[in-house]
């Protein structure tokens, strides 16, 4: 089994220190991989150090708020995770005695655990000789063994899974996963890969024929939809207007200034604004000066969001019509409402803006 013995040779000189890995725990692995999903270990470290310090086992996660939660994510991105960890420590807690199951059939019955991340859990944190496949061990396994097909297409996930599984070492599954992932994060890297210092680049296929930079094969890009958005940022007495988004889709539980997007059927920015609102809140706003436009791309669109300044005409109280919840709320206070990129961005220009006085 030339690929295991070679990979686990270099994988023992040759691991990542993370924080993760120090200590292993069910608990510590199932947050990392979740963090790890969709995001980088640089940016994953200093997010796993803050909630292993406030959330340090399943008990302490299960018992906390759904909005402190989401407050310890903001800026890692794709929030159901955390929604997910949250239930998911709240379910363990109430029907598992406080314990994460060990097989993957268990593990993928709680929120947020699919093939993947059951598979690194059961191999990481209790040795199950199962194997793991993420983008990284995708991209590794496509050129070692040369899979021609589309690695993400269902014919070529099933060649990937069925190779990892064939080639997995009994007893040391774990460390096989992860030394694939370091793989694949430090030396075959998506373009342009570092085959000279790879202990596989010797029996490696797409090496030995130079078509490294043509593995994985790739389905054919979609064009990325790009949405125009309007935001009304409403003030009333040094305060400004939040609404709670809906605890279920795209940035669920968190916090944002109400608006939404243009539709065909708007003449222009403040008439599409002016239609959110009362959609949402149920009032009839004034809308002023401009307060910037601010671009963010998500998975699978992009969005230009133009804010704008507004007031409510008439003394009209808005209601919650479209949200879970709305909140005044003082410009200091601003940073203990968990918000998306885009949110936290007008946040951050708002306080700024009134330290300096200019608004």
């Amino acid at each position: 089994m030339h690929l295991a013995k070679a990979l686990l040779e270099w994988y023992d000189q040759n691991a990542r220190e993370l924080p993760w890995r120090s200590t292993i725990s069910p608990y510590r692995t199932w947050v990392s991989e979740v963090m790890l999903q969709q995001t980088q270990v640089e940016t994953v470290i200093p997010y796993f150090n803050e909630w292993m310090k406030r959330f340090p086992d399943v008990e302490s996660l299960a018992a906390a708020d759904q909005q402190e939660v989401l407050s310890l994510w903001e800026g890692l991105g794709y929030y159901s995770r955390a929604r997910n960890l949250h239930r998911a420590a709240q379910q363990i807690m109430e029907k598992r005695d406080g314990k994460l199951p060990e097989s993957v059939e268990d593990l993928r019955k709680l929120p947020g655990i699919g093939p993947y991340t059951a598979a690194a859990i059961a191999s990481i944190a209790f040795n199950a000789d199962v194997a793991a496949v993420d983008g990284n061990i995708r991209r590794v396994l496509s050129r070692y063994f040369d899979v021609t097909d589309p690695a993400r297409s269902s014919e070529g996930e099933k060649k990937i899974w069925a190779l990892a599984q064939e080639n997995l070492p009994k007893g040391r599954a774990g460390d096989f996963n992860q030394a694939l992932m370091d793989l694949g994060s430090a030396i075959c890297l998506p373009k342009n890969p570092d085959c000279e210092h790879c202990p596989l680049a010797e029996a490696c296929i797409a090496n030995r024929l130079g078509i490294q930079n043509e593995r994985p094969v790739k389905l054919p890009r979609q064009q990325i939809p790009h949405v125009t958005v309007t935001a009304a940022v409403i003030r009333r007495n040094g305060h400004v207007l939040l609404a709670q988004r809906p605890s279920k889709g795209l940035l669920g539980g968190l916090w944002e200034f109400p608006g939404g997007t243009l539709e065909d059927s708007d003449r222009d920015l403040e008439s599409c604004l002016k239609r959110e609102v009362m959609e949402e809140l149920g009032v009839v706003i004034k809308v002023s000066d401009s307060f910037g436009q601010y671009n963010h791309a998500y998975t699978h669109f992009k969005i230009s969001l133009f804010a704008f300044f507004c007031e409510i005409r008439d003394g009209q109280e808005p209601q919650a019509l479209a949200s879970d919840d709305l909140v005044w709320v003082g410009l200091d206070e601003l940073v203990n409402y968990p918000m998306g990129k885009v949110d936290r961005m007008i946040a951050t220009r708002l306080i700024m803006e009134s330290k300096n006085g200019f608004i």
